[in-house]
């Protein structure tokens, strides 16, 4: 479905000066753009580019978990496991939706994906090598997005904010379900015990990257920050979730696989390690683990079921027809 034309004026035209005053003072005074009112091109492409990059990782995000739907060692964990990659899609089909009040293709949005000219998570280019990362993927990874996401409940662009308040609900409960996994591992064998610290040692550091790169590193953050789409910044967000996480460790059991993480009383806060950004920028660049497998499955999902879409097209425009024809 095509998504609505924007109304906005041509470049240089005498209106646009007051429709930018418009603009920033409706950012000023914390209200929301919804999609048919006037915006800059920048923020419009800003948001596409946040909105999709968003869209996708959640998309891919069902594959590292969705490995384990058949050998999840119980009826009810396969239960919980396959509700929770439904909600997955669903969140990616929000935010797509989101997207489209902007311009955006959706269809155009997944080939720039599978081409290699969007990005999304890097967190999802690690493999899942035993049934622990499956809790442990529910602990930290989606406790580090709902730090992420919980601030742009209150973004300034009406139709993402809106889709993120259902998608951070529904995280936070997938971040409770991962824990309680691991609480009951931990409370059984050594070999479980043993699974699970394995698991936090190789998903620690990578979960601290899913914050995105440091605030000086960071090109797009300042601006995102002023137009109020995002409302903190990555190294805020990364230390709220280092002071959330090292209690719910202690609690659990297992030891966080940093040697330089250490609470500053001064700060009130914990200082931790140094992150391996080349690592973090080897893997965005599509030189992760699992970053040639995770795609090649997004582009056969899209091949092999391009039937599905035709055929969807062609029964709407069947259907709008014949409400044409009755309306005549």
């Amino acid at each position: 479905m095509s998504a609505p034309t924007l109304d906005r004026p041509a470049a240089g035209t005498p209106d646009e000066a007051s429709l930018q005053e418009r603009f920033d003072a409706t950012i000023a005074a914390e209200h929301r753009i919804e999609p048919r009112d006037w915006m800059p091109e920048g923020y419009r492409k800003t948001l596409v580019r946040q909105i999709a990059q968003h869209a996708h990782s959640e998309i891919i995000g069902m594959q590292p978990e969705g490995d384990w739907l058949l050998a999840a060692p119980s009826l009810r964990r396969k239960a919980i496991l396959l509700a929770k990659v439904q909600d997955e899609a669903g969140h990616g089909m929000y935010l797509y939706s989101a997207a489209e009040t902007l311009g955006a293709d959706r269809a155009d949005l997944t080939d720039k994906l599978i081409e290699g000219r969007q990005k999304y998570s890097s967190i999802f280019n690690y493999p899942t090598l035993t049934y622990a990362d499956v809790g442990v993927i529910g602990w930290l990874v989606d406790g580090a997005a709902i730090c992420n996401q919980v601030p742009l409940c209150r973004s300034s662009y009406g139709p993402y904010a809106r889709a993120m308040i259902r998608v951070c609900k529904e995280e936070s409960f997938h971040q409770r379900q991962g824990y309680e996994l691991l609480m009951t591992m931990m409370g059984g064998t050594d070999e479980q015990r043993a699974m699970v610290q394995d698991a936090v040692d190789r998903w620690w550091w990578p979960s601290l990257m899913m914050f995105g790169p440091p605030d000086d590193d960071s090109p797009n953050s300042a601006q995102s920050m002023a137009w109020g789409i995002k409302r903190h910044s990555n190294d805020e967000l990364r230390q709220r979730f280092v002071d959330m996480t090292v209690p719910q460790a202690e609690f659990l059991g297992v030891t966080l696989p940093d040697p330089d993480l250490v609470w500053d009383e001064a700060a009130g806060r914990h200082r931790f390690g140094a992150i391996d950004w080349a690592e973090f920028k080897r893997v965005i660049s599509g030189e992760g683990p699992m970053n040639a497998v995770r795609v090649a499955r997004r582009r056969a999902a899209r091949d092999d079921n391009a039937w599905v879409t035709e055929a969807a097209a062609a029964h709407a425009a069947k259907h709008a027809g014949g409400h044409a024809g009755s309306a005549a």
